[in-house]
């Protein structure tokens, strides 16, 4: 099910959740960096997990880099209605933000089930040609999204601040 227009016009990101607040201003620096390279390659749609972390640090950068591309578009793959509700109150604040920001949101699931969060970073892999990411363990839900995008996702690969 591609959603935004032509895939090899789409990127995803994936990453951590949890980062070293040291780390962030690298991070940033590399996200806007990478961004921009896609978009001057010819990426309009970027697709993005809703997740606190990264997911946060890269749907900032897409509005960003929006002010100076303002055809680029950020779709929101929410792996299930309720994703925020452990979140703290200041996450909550950005991410119902960032979702009235977003050009487009798609909830997989009404409900939590185990697996959702897999499903949804299946779901951007498979309608992107290009993946940003920021991976620095060898287990967890990054690492099994950059194994499935090696697998069977995009032809690129493009790689953001990993430490």
């Amino acid at each position: 099910m591609l959603l935004m227009d032509n895939q090899k016009h789409s990127c995803c990101f994936t990453g951590h959740r949890r980062i070293r607040k040291e780390n962030i201003p690298l991070i940033n620096a590399s996200l806007e960096s990478e961004i921009e390279k896609m978009v001057l390659n010819g990426v309009r749609h970027f697709y993005c997990g809703g997740a606190i972390g990264f997911d946060t640090l890269a749907e900032k950068a897409v509005f960003k880099l929006r002010k100076k591309y303002p055809d680029i578009k950020l779709l929101i793959a929410v792996p299930h209605r309720k994703q925020s509700s452990s979140f703290g109150e200041k996450e909550q604040q950005e991410y119902d933000e960032i979702l009235s920001l977003a050009d487009k949101i798609v909830y997989l699931s009404e409900h939590y089930y185990s697996g959702c969060m897999y499903a949804r970073n299946r779901f951007m892999v498979d309608n992107s040609s290009y993946c940003i990411c920021y991976l620095n363990e060898k287990t967890g839900g990054t690492a099994y999204t950059m194994s499935y995008t090696q697998k069977t996702g995009p032809a690129h690969y493009q790689y953001c601040g990993a430490v």
